[in-house]
């Protein structure tokens, strides 16, 4: 009796973060390793590069992994990356979804075994637009909606957008957004985005939502520098 109650009691601890393409390995597995999530969604990651290889570095500290690797362009160069999803606890089933033909981005859905239930995990990174509207972005948001089960279900990711855009508008009507204070997560480094000259930490542009039957605490803005957004991270409880 007093085994389940502690079961039905435990807080698992949910990890999201944009490593970047350019960002400091060394600064993320030392993170990573040092932050020890039990589910972690990452987006920007790459498979073919050995020089972040944080699927490798994940995997040996015990980590499942589901990936949905897409092409696309950035700048002026072309890049093949996309979200992870990472868990300490076993990988049933996953699933890559499209998002949208155009400025293609990508969801990847990873059904996660927590003891006697079974979490559905997305990790996703929505269109980068400088934070203005956007016809693709509002119908990957869209579309990201329609995949999503209404029950038992973590999304988080780089949305790209702001807390008052109709992409986080359109995921709001169904799923709760874990941060009520709306902090800022982006940019730690300008040369994230020439185009946008972000001026410091002042964008949210990173969420964590849940659907509404599960419980969720501590809400937190990690601190590192080994990518230009920082991490965000919330408890919740079975």
């Amino acid at each position: 009796m007093v085994l389940t109650d502690t079961l039905n009691k435990m807080k698992i601890k949910i990890l999201s973060w944009n490593i970047w393409i350019d960002g400091d390995f060394y600064k993320i597995s030392s993170f990573l390793k040092k932050v020890n999530a039990d589910i972690i969604g990452l987006q920007e990651v790459k498979d073919d590069d050995p020089q972040r290889n944080v699927i490798g570095f994940l995997k040996k500290l015990g980590y499942e992994y589901a990936f949905a690797s897409v092409t696309h362009k950035w700048e002026t160069k072309t890049y093949n990356d996309g979200p992870a999803v990472f868990s300490k606890y076993p990988i049933k089933n996953k699933q890559k979804y499209i998002l949208s033909k155009e400025a293609s981005r990508a969801a990847i859905r990873a059904d996660i075994q927590v003891n006697d239930k079974l979490l559905y995990v997305f990790s996703t990174h929505l269109l980068h637009t400088h934070q203005e509207p956007s016809n693709i972005q509002d119908e990957q948001a869209k579309n990201l909606s329609k995949i999503l089960p209404q029950e038992k279900t973590i999304l988080m990711g780089d949305f790209n957008a702001l807390p008052d855009s109709n992409a986080i508008k359109i995921v709001s009507k169904t799923f709760i957004n874990t941060d009520p204070r709306l902090l800022p997560t982006w940019s730690i480094y300008p040369e994230g985005c020439p185009t946008c000259n972000p001026k410091g930490v002042i964008y949210k542009l990173d969420y964590i939502f849940t659907s509404k039957d599960l419980k969720t605490s501590d809400y937190k803005v990690e601190q590192t520098k080994g990518s230009d957004h920082l991490p965000i991270s919330v408890l919740f409880k079975l």
